[in-house]
């Protein structure tokens, strides 16, 4: 018990106080994101879409996404990163509550859109902070930190989510959601000091003037980016067709589909800091991204042999969140370790838009597929997917370690 308790406390100490408080601001934030989660149970069951349609106007989301992350990028290198997130949670927040007032397909397609688009000026803000904020030694277990709070905040929101769905109505879900960004917002403006940026000097405006050192240069990334946009399509499953699979093939109620989503977030907590203070020492950051990715055709080939049955659900959670464990902050450090500072903006913009191109394939993938072929051919689809994304990653990881051996 010493021991776990000695690993523990090793894997949160010499973090830096201002990403401490960018992971409490992201906790809060999220404890009210129930929104991705169940928008397409609420379109389908209070609004009586086909699962089709539903995911037509999720896949507006990944548009969004992709947009405000490519946006995010360019304003991060050029303006401070503090003022785009906070202004970034006010204004996702208000465009949230629009819902609240319009059942039009198209309205509704265009308010999610808007959301995703102004929530996603977030993501290369927030990655740049964590670079400011952290030391080369530490960033690994500083973006662990901060997907910690996430995910805490994600295994509280759809506990309460599923319940408040069910018993208050879908639209509480909006109001709650609206709330925790603005209070987020409120905590970042209280106790995170705004910023420094240094003047770009003559040096700093070349790079970013240099188009050589873009990231849209660099083929080694782009083809990461694409293995990321992947395994997000694959993984996000999890929010776009598995909770539609959970309601329709095992006739769970939302309350037991946010449990079983609250699962994933209170596993990455309890899990992911310590594992990742063990093993971010080892530069070899691809054999853990690969062991991650393999993870998802393993969930799937679970949940479909499962046929349904609880106990396999909870399985295929579990192995689901190891997939998030080891892939997703090794993906991260090598999008944030790959560039120069000036870069970083661009650099993270692109890795965002990995997963805002995901989110817009994965509810059209999975839920088209499920809709015209049945849920079968969905697993069938995901499972061959994700071993070939595996691959990929693989292959990556043979040429970055080719790469680091000439430059020693």
């Amino acid at each position: 018990m010493y021991r776990i308790l000695s690993l523990y406390r090793g894997a949160f100490s010499n973090i830096q106080r201002n990403v401490w408080i960018l992971a409490i601001a992201m906790f809060i934030n999220r404890s009210g994101s129930m929104v991705l989660l169940f928008t397409s149970l609420y379109l389908t069951k209070d609004l009586h879409f086909t699962i089709a349609q539903a995911g037509l106007a999720l896949s507006f989301y990944g548009i969004g996404s992709v947009l405000g992350s490519y946006a995010g990028g360019w304003l991060t290198d050029r303006r401070n990163f503090f003022d785009i997130m906070v202004l970034s949670l006010i204004v996702s927040g208000l465009i949230l509550l629009l819902l609240l007032v319009t059942t039009d397909p198209l309205l509704i397609s265009l308010i999610i859109f808007a959301y995703a688009f102004s929530a996603d000026l977030f993501r290369p803000a927030n990655s740049k902070a964590i670079a400011a904020y952290s030391i080369p030694e530490n960033r690994t277990r500083s973006v662990s930190l901060v997907r910690l709070a996430i995910n805490l905040g994600f295994s509280l929101g759809p506990a309460m989510g599923g319940f408040i769905a069910l018993y208050l109505g879908y639209k509480w879900l909006f109001v709650i959601d609206s709330c925790t960004g603005f209070a987020a917002a409120l905590m970042l403006f209280i106790y995170l000091p705004r910023h420094r940026e240094e003047p770009k000097d003559a040096a700093a405006t070349a790079v970013l003037n240099d188009h050589s050192t873009s990231a849209y240069r660099d083929r080694p990334y782009l083809f990461f980016i694409l293995m990321v946009a992947l395994y997000g399509v694959c993984f996000f499953q999890l929010f776009a067709s598995i909770p539609q699979y959970f309601s329709r093939e095992c006739h769970f109620h939302e309350d037991t589909i946010g449990l079983l989503l609250a699962l994933n977030g209170l596993l990455v907590v309890l899990i992911e800091m310590p594992l990742v203070a063990a093993l971010e020492k080892d530069r070899r950051i691809f054999r853990f991204i690969v062991t991650g990715v393999f993870c998802i055709p393993v969930a799937m080939l679970i949940l479909y042999l499962g046929k349904g049955m609880m106990i396999w659900a909870v399985v295929y959670t579990f192995i689901i969140t190891l997939s998030e464990i080891f892939a997703m902050p090794f993906m991260m450090n090598y999008a944030l370790s790959r560039p120069g500072k000036e870069r970083q903006g661009q650099y993270s913009a692109l890795y965002s838009i990995s997963y805002g191109l995901a989110n817009i394939a994965a509810p059209l993938l999975g839920l088209g597929i499920a809709s015209r072929y049945g849920f079968d051919y969905m697993f069938y689809f995901f499972i061959v997917l994700g071993l070939l994304t595996a691959l990929g990653f693989m292959l990556l990881g043979r040429k970055d370690a080719a790469e680091r051996k000439r430059k020693e």
